[in-house]
């Protein structure tokens, strides 16, 4: 099965993330991996959340607990990405020999668009529904969970979205509300319930949550100390997540 054209062009654009595979391969930890990369441990979470669910299955199989604090190591699909990141090197090196002009790599960065949304999930538009000047796009991502989008008719038509378009959901942090797991969502609502992975306290903020959907992918939302205790919410317990259709944003290929 070929790579998704988004993890593709990922790979182009962020070497530096997917050559974190190569450490993980080598260290058999996160930690180690990301200190052998020169990133930080959150940094190293942050890639790695983000390129399994851009590849739909995931790239990085992880195990908590256990002797040594537990470990990382690349799945059947990692290793296969992996070999093709090492394909890509031995290309670039020839495309730089085959380069005019340095400047040229500099309009090309300039071209590629980076994104501070901490949440990227690829999927496929299964739904267009027009509402007015809006339409509701609805995706489904891996695993067979779908959300919607609420954008403008005119996005619709400007990112030539149809059914079976790839398309990038971006939905920021703090745009997730954190819901007990028995809790009716707002009417309309995207909602996912999944487990809390992890949570990264903050000095100055709130705290970081990681949630693990039943597919496998991550969403990151942000909470305060106070708003998880009342939820009761620690590492391993059951949540949900909602979010507005408006709150999504959507990206394709350029």
């Amino acid at each position: 099965m070929p790579l998704p054209s988004l993890l593709s062009q990922h790979i182009v654009r962020r070497p530096q993330r997917i050559a974190l595979l190569q450490h993980i391969a080598e260290q058999g930890s996160i930690t180690r991996a990301a200190k052998s990369a020169g990133l930080s441990y959150k940094a190293a979470w942050d890639a790695i959340d983000e390129l399994n669910n851009l590849a739909q299955k995931p790239l990085v199989e992880r195990s908590v607990g256990g002797k040594g604090g537990g470990g990382a190591r690349l799945s059947a699909e990692g290793e296969r990405v992996l070999r093709l990141y090492q394909r890509l090197q031995t290309l670039q090196a020839q495309v730089l020999e085959a380069a005019e002009d340095a400047s040229d790599f500099n309009l090309l960065g300039r071209l590629m668009l980076r994104t501070s949304a901490r949440n990227q999930l690829h999927g496929q538009v299964i739904t267009i529904d027009s509402h007015g000047r809006n339409d509701r796009v609805r995706l489904e991502l891996a695993g067979g969970l779908t959300l919607d989008a609420q954008i403008t008719h005119d996005s619709t038509l400007r990112l030539e979205l149809e059914i079976g378009t790839e398309v990038v959901a971006l939905i920021k942090a703090g745009w997730l509300e954190l819901i007990a797991a028995d809790l009716a969502p707002e009417p309309g609502f995207n909602c996912m319930g999944g487990v809390v992975e992890a949570i990264l306290d903050a000095d100055d903020g709130p705290s970081e949550v990681r949630i693990v959907l039943p597919n496998g992918l991550v969403l990151c939302a942000l909470a305060a100390p106070e708003q998880l205790k009342a939820l009761g919410a620690g590492e391993g317990t059951l949540v949900q997540v909602q979010f507005a259709p408006s709150n999504v944003l959507l990206g394709t290929p350029v």
